[in-house]
Parts: C-alpha cells; sequence; structure tokens
C-alpha cells in the first residue's frame, strides 16, 4: 500500500494508517526514513488518534518514551544513537516488544534481530519540500 501526502493530509493519513495498523493486526510499527522526513510528527498524529494523553516528543535522548492513554500504554522508541544490538537488550525492548501494546520504532535497524514477525514498517520517501509517500511493508 502507497500513501501520498503533504502536511494538510496528515490527519487523514494517521487514520488510514491506524486502521492499516488495527486490520494487519500489528502493534510493532517501524519507521523507515531519512532524517527530517517527518517520523515523529508522523507517530505524534497516531498518538492524537490513540488518545495518548501527555505531549508526544522524540524519543532521541531518552531512547524510549511511554506515554498513557485510558486503556493501555504507549511506546515510542528512537534508537538512532544506540551503537550494539546489545543497548537494546540492556534497556529490556524485547520485554515492550511482546507486550501486546504499540511500539512505534524510530531508526530500527539496529534491532531488526529482536523484533517478533508480526511487525510493519512505514518506510516514509520525501518527494518534494512538502510532500511525502509512505510504502507500507509486512
Amino acid at each position: 500500500m502507497e500513501i501520498n501526502y503533504t502536511p494538510s493530509d496528515l490527519r487523514d493519513t494517521a487514520k488510514q494508517l491506524l486502521e492499516y495498523f488495527q486490520n494487519k493486526n500489528s502493534k510493532i510499527i517501524l519507521f523507515d526514513a531519512p532524517m527530517a522526513a517527518g517520523k515523529t510528527t508522523l507517530i505524534k498524529e497516531i498518538c492524537r488518534l490513540l488518545d495518548v494523553e501527555e505531549e508526544v516528543t522524540s524519543p532521541t535522548f531518552a531512547i524510549i518514551n511511554e506515554y498513557t492513554t485510558k486503556n493501555e500504554p504507549v511506546f515510542h522508541f528512537d534508537f538512532y544513537r544506540l551503537e550494539k544490538i546489545e543497548d537494546a537488550i540492556n534497556i529490556g525492548v524485547e520485554d515492550y516488544f511482546y507486550s501486546g501494546y504499540y511500539c512505534f520504532v524510530e531508526w530500527p535497524e539496529i534491532i531488526k534481530g529482536l523484533l517478533p514477525k508480526n511487525y510493519i514498517t512505514v518506510k516514509i520517501e520525501i518527494t518534494g519540500e512538502n510532500t511525502r509517500k509512505i510504502i507500507l511493508l509486512t
């Protein structure tokens, strides 16, 4: 599935993605995109639709942010700063992945060997100054 969008389409795009995740019955979502492609911005909008109560921010320095909803937690990871897979193991990433809760993962390359089989990759391509293309891979 492919989705082309602009900033004004962000809410509708997030709705489409959330429906896709639910239809595929997957809560492990990897965001594969270059720097400044809008990974965190898109995750913020998805979290808004999930009724996350806190402000959604990039976990670049914290590595993981935990958000709350009325029903369950949502986990947001940024593995950009990790140097080796053991760093992810040491923070207990597998416990999060097998928790049954949403896990949104930025910069997932280093942890791919730890992932459950049922994950979705949201590949974001920059197609113009204000345009993006999403390719969904399962």
